[in-house]
């Protein structure tokens, strides 16, 4: 399956805001602040100096055999300083840095803290649930400009506006380091209030949940807490170093959760946000607009003269995607595939790729043979960003997005009657398994996904004959159609394109030992468009002959009767999938 991790920074990002923290002391560790049972401990024994006897080796039940009872973090308070004043400048040695320490980063905001408060700031994160006394989150939060919401006592929730109204949330579950009513006993957190657990309740429901730094073996009410939580809206990942505790074990199998091995939580929120950026940046549009892209080709398509300022407009199209494919975790070809992280990966490929795909339509219909060179070029450096060691599936989608650039191409010859100039696509090569195979034969879907069940794995294409194909054409016409009349007419158009190309590719390839095979494509399931195309194609052959421009282009037949030849060997192989709906 995907990385976990990734799985998550594609799913935050996607969800905006949909997921929640549930943070521990784990978070604050590096800190260097004490727990919550360690400052307990650390009571004790102020109390066991004062009253002059020994509590070592174990502090909570010296303190259980004196006093008759378990350790209380406010009895304890009241023991050692008895005015709220006294109370607060104790305790602030414990979670507040001096200024030596803070010279040293001691007590201050980790990197986690600092990384979560960056992806709140972005809307990614909108509600953060923390067992921890301290203020870190607080502070980090604030250094980004960011007032939190914060509730540290039941009674702090009757006031609050409503959840969907804050724009930030920290539920300190557990309580203030300066409030005496703070949590840490068995007993203490075996029951929260029923405010809270109301509170609880509607978010773990509503909410997916990223775990860090909880073990959830002694917070009895946290975890009743998710358990009842009847919601799958959303997953739950849980980040921990080592194996999970075999309370956190059961909690994630229960919510169907994912466990991600971490190192550490500064290292773990740094990465995470650090990925989630990444694919926030690729999924950006262009700079150069798309509009402005394609007003910007036909103008230079306009005037030989700026022939120049084309082929730099469809290069550094080119050049930016490719350089994209190769960049942060698109370059991830070896973790296990899911649906949802191929067909995130899939849309991502089309946001990167739209601009050059609505240049390469314009191109197409109004550009000259050395046009479709330069697009040729910018095809063979997005062909060149593939990785070359991997798992299969992802290896052969990385051909995704140069066949939908390719593809847009096409269509605007469609378009423009254009197939002679655009034919020059197909004369070159590309670098597949370390062979150099013609562009006919990398294009189809058919061919460069090895297993047609990989394409099925794209969200709502499970039942399709051509899951890819379809998808694709669902794509680009979202993407272009509004150069085309209506949407039967861009089915043509695009069945006019699969047809040319598996036509190609039938001629590059040559029967095997099955015999004759085509790529199929949408056009297999569209018997009265796939009519009409053969029936231009059969047109243009019978009035024009050695002069027609699929003759010219000696795509799929040097003569006029090898073409013919061709065109009807493909749609008796058509005919034999049985596919009409």
């Amino acid at each position: 399956m995907l990385d976990p991790l990734i799985s998550l920074a594609f799913s935050m990002q996607s969800n905006k805001g949909a997921y929640a923290l549930l943070l521990g002391s784990g978070v604050s560790r590096s800190s260097r602040i004490p727990t919550g049972w360690e400052i307990v401990l650390e009571l004790i024994r102020k109390v066991a100096a004062l009253s002059e006897e020994q509590c070592e080796p174990d502090p909570a039940a010296w303190y259980a055999a004196k006093f008759g009872e378990q350790p209380d973090y406010g009895k304890l308070l009241d023991m050692v300083a008895k005015t709220p004043s006294e109370r607060q400048q104790l305790l602030r040695a414990y979670f507040e840095p001096s200024a030596d320490e803070q010279g040293q980063g001691v007590k201050m905001p980790t990197k986690a803290h600092r990384a979560i408060a960056k992806l709140t700031f972005a809307g990614y994160v909108r509600v953060i649930i923390t067992t921890n006394f301290d203020r870190l989150m607080e502070r980090a939060l604030e250094d980004e400009g960011i007032a939190p919401v914060v509730l540290s006592a039941p009674d702090y929730i009757e006031g609050a506006v409503p959840l969907a109204h804050m724009k930030c949330c920290v539920v300190k579950v557990h309580g203030d380091y300066l409030d005496t009513r703070i949590r840490n006993t068995p007993t203490e957190l075996a029951e929260y209030d029923e405010r809270m657990n109301a509170f609880l309740a509607q978010v773990f429901d509503e909410f997916g949940l990223v775990t860090c730094g909880w073990s959830a073996e002694w917070d009895t009410a946290l975890r009743a807490n998710i358990e009842r939580a009847p919601s799958r809206r959303y997953s739950m990942f849980w980040a921990s170093r080592g194996e999970p505790g075999q309370a956190a074990k059961d909690l994630i199998a229960r919510r169907g959760g994912l466990t991600l091995p971490i190192n550490d939580a500064d290292s773990f929120f740094d990465d995470l946000q650090t990925k989630i950026e990444s694919i926030e940046e690729f999924s950006r549009p262009h700079p150069l607009s798309k509009d402005i892209a394609i007003a910007s080709a036909k103008r230079f398509l306009s005037d030989t003269q700026h022939r120049i300022r084309l082929a730099d407009l469809i290069e550094n199209l080119g050049r930016e995607l490719s350089t994209q494919l190769r960049a942060g975790p698109f370059a991830d070809v070896s973790t296990s595939p899911s649906r949802e992280s191929i067909t995130q990966k899939v849309r991502t490929y089309e946001s990167m790729a739209t601009t050059l795909a609505a240049v390469a339509l314009t191109c197409g219909r109004w550009g000259d043979a050395s046009v479709a060179k330069i697009l040729g070029r910018a095809l063979d450096r997005v062909y060149a960003a593939r990785q070359n060691s991997g798992l299969s599936l992802w290896l052969n989608y990385q051909n995704y997005p140069a066949t939908l650039v390719a593809y847009a191409a096409l269509l605007g010859a469609s378009l423009g009657d254009n197939l002679l100039a655009m034919s020059k696509l197909f004369e070159g090569k590309v670098r597949q398994h370390n062979t150099d195979v013609p562009l006919s034969i990398a294009l189809p879907p058919a061919c460069f996904l090895e297993d047609g069940r990989w394409g099925q794995l794209l969200e709502g294409m499970d039942r399709r004959y051509v899951p890819v194909s379809d998808w694709m054409q669902k794509t680009l016409w979202n993407a272009l159609g509004d150069e085309f009349i209506s949407e039967e007419e861009f089915h043509m158009h695009f069945d006019w394109v699969e047809i040319i190309v598996a036509l190609a590719c039938h001629q590059s390839r040559g029967p095997n030992s099955y015999g004759d095979w085509f790529p199929p494509g949408s056009y297999g399931h569209r018997p009265a468009s796939r009519e009409k195309v053969s029936a231009l194609i059969s047109s243009s052959l019978d009035e024009f002959g050695a002069k027609s421009d699929y003759v010219l282009a000696g795509l799929f037949g040097k003569t006029a009767d090898e073409c013919r030849a061709s065109l009807t060997t493909l749609n008796a192989f058509t005919n034999k999938l049985g596919w009409g709906w």
